[in-house]
């Protein structure tokens, strides 16, 4: 009993589960985020459920789509990242996939049936390969805080005053929350060769 008390209170409050996706979630991803020819199937994905820490101090109980593989590991890492208190601002299933997402686009993500982006540096929408959200196994945090950079360009107005990563705000990632990826074999964005840098971006490929 000493030993439990002992425990940091904020991590005995830490709740996440694992579930298929519901028949209403499956109906909403077909089309628009899935379609058939994707590199996963909607059975091989599930609903990651984890609480965390808002931009307003309180905990909120987020959600993501991730591949079934994936989902027990990661859930470990929102287990640290609730611990470090680092601060999501949307990360809930009708913000990435509802008919009306927030205006700020700061949603915090995972599975999406795309091509990779092409860096800031040449344009474009599309590369001709598969993301690794379309496994499910890439997640976005706080893409506001955290851009995607080319040649010192992003294509976010709103990130502009993130460009400069030596001063650390609230909600860009820390080397504590890189820390909590690498814990699982995720590679970071961030740590991209060249001037290319994808500072949201977590995947377990590394790319």
């Amino acid at each position: 009993m000493m030993r439990l008390l002992a425990l940091p209170l904020v991590l005995l409050g830490f709740h996440g589960s694992i579930a298929p996706l519901p028949g209403p979630l499956r109906a909403e991803l077909i089309g628009r985020f899935w379609h058939p020819g994707c590199p996963v199937s909607l059975s091989q994905l599930r609903v990651l459920t984890v609480d965390h820490w808002g931009f307003d101090g309180r905990v909120h109980a987020g959600q993501l789509v991730v591949n079934e593989d994936a989902a027990a590991s990661l859930e470990r890492v929102f287990g640290r990242l609730y611990k470090l208190r680092f601060p999501i601002r949307h990360m809930r299933l009708t913000d990435a996939y509802g008919p009306s997402q927030p205006a700020d686009g700061d949603i915090s993500g995972a599975f999406e049936c795309r091509q990779a982006v092409p860096s800031p540096c040449s344009g474009g929408t599309g590369t001709g390969s598969w993301s690794q959200h379309a496994y499910g196994e890439a997640i976005d945090l706080n893409p506001v805080e955290n851009p995607y950079v080319g040649c010192g360009r992003t294509r976010k107005r709103s990130s502009l005053r993130y460009l400069d990563r030596s001063r650390l705000r609230r909600g860009m990632v820390t080397p504590a929350v890189v820390q909590a990826f690498r814990s699982i074999g995720w590679g970071w964005g961030g740590a991209w060769t060249g001037s290319t840098k994808d500072y949201m971006h977590f995947s377990a490929t590394g790319h």
